[in-house]
């Protein structure tokens, strides 16, 4: 018997090589991986580095349907920051490619490997306009002024 479809909500971050491209290829793998189904993505932000090191990000969000677990859907992710040539270095070390899991369904998980909603959503500007664009239903009103000091530019769209 087939899993159903859960939506999923996706961050994607560049900063090394050319992350408009990174970015892009990112949300094409997300649309080509099995089990994993594109369903929109805001447009592309430039961010300046929050509690992070070098040059700015360029960050999306995306909400995906997946049929794959929590912890499948991680290693998904992982596997392409991977293929983007992913190193971790240090923590918050500049990267070809971040993709994190914000959301997974309604669901709530605490793991050593995965936390549901991601923990620090809330607090990144890069993550909060982006998901404003494509889900403002998501964002309570008056998150955004919480993060209005981070700065943040709309760039285009993604595709």
């Amino acid at each position: 018997m087939a899993r159903p479809e859960v939506s999923a909500w996706v961050a994607l971050g560049a900063n090394l090589g050319d992350p408009v491209v990174a970015v892009r290829a990112a949300l094409n793998a997300l649309d080509h991986t099995p089990g994993l189904r594109l369903l929109r993505a805001s447009s592309l932000y430039r961010s300046a580095p929050h509690e992070a090191q070098g040059p700015d990000f360029i960050n999306a969000v995306a909400e995906i349907a997946t049929t794959r677990s929590a912890p499948d859907l991680l290693s998904a992710l992982q596997a392409i920051e991977a293929d983007a040539g992913r190193a971790r270095p240090y923590p918050n070390a500049p990267r070809t490619l971040d993709l994190d899991l914000l959301f997974y369904g309604e669901g709530r998980i605490h793991s050593p490997t995965l936390t549901v909603p991601h923990p620090r959503w809330r607090e990144r500007a890069f993550v909060l306009v982006p998901l404003a664009e494509v889900a403002p239903e998501r964002l309570p009103a008056g998150w955004q002024a919480a993060v209005a000091g981070q700065p943040i530019e709309r760039l285009s769209a993604t595709r």
